[in-house]
């Protein structure tokens, strides 16, 4: 590869990241379903020993797919986030308070508020097991010189850049375990002209360090001949804090939804499919002639066949014991996606578990919720890292927190008012307790309200209990 002058090579891939990527596209094709999944089935859709080869096309053709885990995530998804989680923010700084507003509402500079940006970023982080979030600022060509005229021409404009983790090709660490340098690779199709006739694929590369960042392209005629051109490069807005602006949400092992259900979910599709295919053949019945004569008449619906007194004649039909087993198996299959992803348990629609008990769905529920706090957790956390990250690079000097998302029944709100008002009358004499908890219930009702409003309810409260 050819890059001239302009740094190392940026198209080199990590080794853990070269050994994980084909299995990062298989679960992308696992969660997604539908037509992409199909049009992948040839690499699904196991082929038996010695089948002839026009015998698997027609299986592949009429290849289905049950997308029970793609289900499951997008339902662990809607439950964790409906409720949006609570900002709070103090200082005495009201500029930077009405930028986080803003930013709250806005976090991409594309309309996506922060709790749909990171909506979006756990789905992710279930299907690859983690992803990333960039923290960037406006690249402007002239320096500023003072804090208002950053504000004025937009450069203190923090915005987030969301990756999958499959975007991210190659990294270091530092001795802390933080990220020394990273490149992040993306692609698309552009062109641009309308018109222009062709498409092509752009490949994009950037690099970060703790101090710098660098922007590398290569278009499609490029691309066959080796060139790859630097278009950019600068200091980076974390360049002060000397870190790679680069924020990780990750799930552990235990929690990543797609690692645990992929092999379950592929078994159920080979095996769902050849009990599809096995009906569907049965349905043609092939005729039987029991002769002791040489047996060359032709059968069709307008034939007729003429046999000697000796002769038998009968249709093969499976007995449909083998069907049974593979239908049963079929549904522990299913069971077993459902209870490696600790849905199984809950009783609810998702399982299909209708046989329970009230005391026992309540028991087993609990498993479910108990894993979406955890989830709540890890994504409170890398929230919290992102908007510490960005009042840092901005010198906001307020102190931030991310609270919520550990609730997840419609009568919780129910049950947080009695436990306040019993904790209220206990006649504890403390104004700040008064206002943390009036916050709490207010911003946990009022959820999805604006950041704005949120912020005002706050003051009013603070004036109100001084």
């Amino acid at each position: 590869m050819n890059i001239g002058n302009v740094g190392p090579d940026i198209t080199h891939e990590h080794p853990e990241y070269a050994a994980k990527r084909p299995m990062w596209r298989q679960y992308r094709d696992l969660y997604a379903g539908g037509a992409q999944f199909i049009a992948n089935a040839d690499q699904y859709l196991v082929r038996r020993q010695k089948e002839p080869g026009d015998v698997y096309v027609e299986r592949l053709s009429r290849s289905f797919y049950e997308n029970y885990v793609g289900s499951i995530v997008d339902w662990y998804t809607a439950t964790l986030f409906r409720r949006e989680p609570v900002l709070t923010f103090e200082g005495s700084g009201e500029r930077s308070k009405t930028f986080f507003s803003e930013f709250a509402e806005d976090c991409d500079l594309k309309g996506t508020n922060l709790a749909e940006f990171f909506r979006r970023q756990f789905v992710e982080a279930l299907i690859g097991g983690k992803s990333y979030v960039l923290i960037d600022f406006p690249r402007l060509h002239e320096p500023v010189g003072t804090r208002a005229e950053e504000d004025e021409r937009g450069a203190s404009r923090a915005y987030l850049v969301s990756y999958a983790a499959d975007e991210l090709i190659n990294w270091s660490y530092d001795e802390r375990g933080q990220y020394q340098w990273a490149v992040l690779r993306t692609q698309s199709l552009r062109k641009d002209k309308l018109e222009d006739v062709r498409w092509y694929k752009q490949t994009r590369w950037v690099y970060y360090d703790k101090e710098c960042y660098r922007i590398y392209e290569q278009s499609e005629e490029a691309s066959r001949q080796g060139r790859v051109e630097l278009v950019a490069e600068g200091r980076h807005g974390l360049a002060k804090q000397a870190r790679v602006p680069l924020i990780e949400l990750r799930v552990s092992d235990g929690l990543w939804l797609l690692n645990k259900a992929a092999s379950l979910q592929l078994e159920h599709f080979n095996k769902s499919n050849a009990l599809g295919w096995a009906l569907t053949m049965g349905l043609f019945a092939m005729p039987v002639i029991y002769s002791e004569r040489d047996w060359n008449q032709v059968m069709g619906e307008s034939y007729y066949i003429q046999l000697g007194p000796q002769d038998r004649f009968g249709w093969t039909e499976p007995q449909g014991t083998v069907y049974q087993i593979a239908a049963d198996n079929l549904t522990r299959l299913q069971e077993e996606i459902y209870r490696v992803c600790y849905v199984a348990h809950a009783g609810g629609p998702l399982s299909g578990n209708a046989a329970q008990s009230g005391l026992s769905k309540q028991r087993d529920y609990t498993i479910t919720q108990e894993v979406l706090r955890a989830y709540g957790d890890e994504v409170k956390e890398s929230m919290k890292r992102v908007l510490r990250a960005v009042a840092a690079a901005r010198e906001d000097g307020l102190s931030i927190g991310v609270s919520g998302m550990d609730e997840f029944d419609i009568g919780d709100f129910g049950t947080e008012l009695e436990d306040a008002q019993r904790l209220l009358s206990l006649g504890i004499d403390s104004p700040t307790l008064k206002k943390q908890v009036f916050k709490k219930l207010a911003f946990q009702f009022l959820c999805d309200v604006r950041q704005e409003v949120k912020d005002r309810i706050g003051r009013e409260i603070d004036q109100e209990h001084p």
